[in-house]
């Protein structure tokens, strides 16, 4: 487990969730139940509005984005958010930033020396190093989490590829990993239901692909909307005691934190997060 010095009380479990999913209800509902993070996906514009949100409507839960891109929001604004929330609401939002998706962004060139660049306009307003995350999946940029930022948030990963993280970075960088959860029993209607949240878009994108590809996954796996076996190891699936025993393997794999990405996303994640709290060991909070 990592030993890095950040102010953010992560906790050990907490929940990805698409920006246009969340409102101040859904935020202390999310609380109310135990989790430590609310992670605010689908790219946030640089005002960080639903985080400040989130954080006005709850008391003890952090917010993290996961992430801000680089590519459509300029660095000295999400600098001036992050010194306007840090100033209303201290210690409780962590900046995660990322490159984002060639296929996405006409301006993605050098996407490398882009992070860098944007790192360092945050160094130069004063957003410190240890409330800051990186969206990461390869070598090179995961070393740039560790020696630029407080750590990675990797998405769309099986504990193995945690493993392998954790081994690349040592001990000290935080690892804070997404992972898909969708509950039901029936492995082949979970399958059916999960599978959407995989293929669409990320088996058309480069960068998840060749993850997926160091990891040993094949063509045939990825093809297809992806096969059984990579949509069980992508997304938590079963009743809440088994989803959460694949929840746990990130941490054993040497993980500081999962957040838990309750899909479709069109569904209120509430109901089954409800049932998963207990499952994973959190307390409700009156």
């Amino acid at each position: 487990m990592s030993s890095v010095a950040t102010p953010v009380q992560l906790g050990t479990f907490g929940v990805w969730a698409p920006a246009w999913e969340l409102d101040a209800a859904r935020a202390a509902g999310i609380e109310r139940l135990g989790f430590g993070t609310l992670w605010v996906g689908g790219s946030p514009e640089a005002g960080l509005e639903i985080v400040e949100t989130a954080l006005a409507a709850t008391s003890t839960l952090s917010l993290a984005t996961g992430i801000v891109n680089i590519w459509n929001t300029e660095a000295g604004a999400v600098a001036d958010s992050y010194h306007r929330l840090e100033a209303a609401y201290p210690g409780r939002f962590l900046l995660g930033i990322g490159a984002g998706h060639r296929e996405h962004t006409t301006e993605y060139v050098q996407p490398y020396q882009a992070l860098v660049n944007y790192l360092d306009v945050l160094d130069e307003r004063g957003v410190p190093r240890e409330r800051r995350v990186l969206a990461a999946l390869g070598p090179k940029v995961l070393r740039l989490a560790a020696d630029r930022a407080a750590g990675a948030h990797p998405y769309l990963v099986p504990s193995a590829y945690t493993k392998s993280a954790r081994e690349a970075l040592g001990s000290a960088p935080l690892i804070a990993t997404e992972h898909k959860v969708l509950l039901g029993t029936d492995r082949a209607k979970t399958r059916l239901a999960g599978r959407p949240s995989v293929a669409n878009p990320y088996l058309s994108l480069t960068n998840y692909l060749a993850n997926l590809r160091r990891l040993g996954f094949t063509d045939a796996d990825l093809a297809d909307d992806g096969s059984d076996a990579l949509i069980d190891a992508l997304v938590a699936q079963g009743d809440a005691a088994t989803a959460a025993a694949q929840l746990r393997e990130h941490l054993d794999a040497g993980a500081d934190h999962v957040a838990l990405h309750i899909v479709p996303d069109s569904d209120d994640p509430l109901p089954a997060l409800a049932e998963l709290a207990p499952a994973l060991g959190l307390t409700a909070r009156g």
